[in-house]
């Protein structure tokens, strides 16, 4: 069942402007979730903001936001100041710029959403703007104000819709370059490759959205379905790793080994 769209207002083009809602395409609703209780009582535990120095619990009127630029000195914003430069309209996603679709790498991408057009009368200008990004291979990128935060966001032709991506900030992303510039460029060994390539041949299957299931979830749900019963699950045994014989492992060998136990498991 689709979830109701959290978010309402209009995709802007130029001129062209439609009625559009969004929804989330990704969801934490069946996860499940625990509170925090007293364990003497057995009562819920709530939190609050407290007072650093004194002690003493803070009303929300007096609470605002502080930038730090000292120890113990704090250049205090108030509301109206950061509500100043954040967008004109929340309400709108005004495109202004078309990029390449490839051109944008996946560490950018952060959360998805679902776009729709809100009437059938906003339909024809929604299905125009989709259908032109999709014949020439590009996204639109666009700000939105989104959880309290202006966001770059980036919009993607799929199927009927539009997805939304909301972007990560630029100072979140870090270069992998940074990373991998220190390993070696060195080429393995032909028949290494062979090996390997027969075994990812061996282990490739069609994606299925069950290859992402979380067993964990599965366990903490069988344990609290008993325990509403009055049953005690008995813990699962931990897996335990293969004790490391400190020895260096000669690659040749294991790729053959473990070409014969796929084919010993088939």
């Amino acid at each position: 069942m689709a979830s109701r769209s959290f978010w309402k207002g209009y995709l802007k083009l130029s001129l062209v402007t439609c009625p559009v809602a969004m929804s989330p395409a990704i969801s934490q609703e069946e996860k499940v979730r625990f509170r925090t209780l007293n364990s003497r009582t057995g009562n819920p535990v709530v939190s609050r903001y407290v007072d650093a120095v004194t002690g003493k619990a803070v009303h929300e009127d007096d609470e605002v936001k502080g930038y730090p630029r000292g120890e113990d000195d704090y250049v205090i914003l108030e509301d109206d100041e950061i509500e100043a430069v954040a967008l004109e309209s929340t309400r709108t996603i005004d495109i202004e710029t078309f990029v390449p679709r490839e051109t944008i790498e996946w560490i950018w991408y952060d959360s998805p959403h679902y776009l729709v057009p809100n009437d059938t009368v906003g339909e024809e200008a929604f299905s125009v703007i989709r259908e032109a990004m999709a014949a020439t291979g590009t996204v639109g990128i666009s700000r939105l104000v989104l959880y309290r935060r202006e966001r770059a966001v980036m919009l993607e032709p799929c199927g009927k819709g539009i997805v939304l991506w909301t972007l990560r900030y630029g100072d979140e992303v870090r270069e992998a370059e940074e990373y991998f510039s220190g390993l070696k460029a060195a080429k393995p060994e032909s028949k290494a490759l062979s090996l390997v390539k027969t075994l990812i041949k061996e282990r490739t299957k069609p994606w299925d959205p069950k290859m992402a299931d979380d067993p964990v979830q599965d366990r903490l749900l069988e344990i609290i379905a008993a325990k509403k019963k009055g049953r005690k699950q008995p813990p699962a045994k931990s897996k335990t790793p293969p004790p490391s014989s400190g020895n260096v492992i000669n690659i040749m060998d294991a790729l053959r080994k473990s070409i014969k136990a796929e084919d010993k498991g088939k």
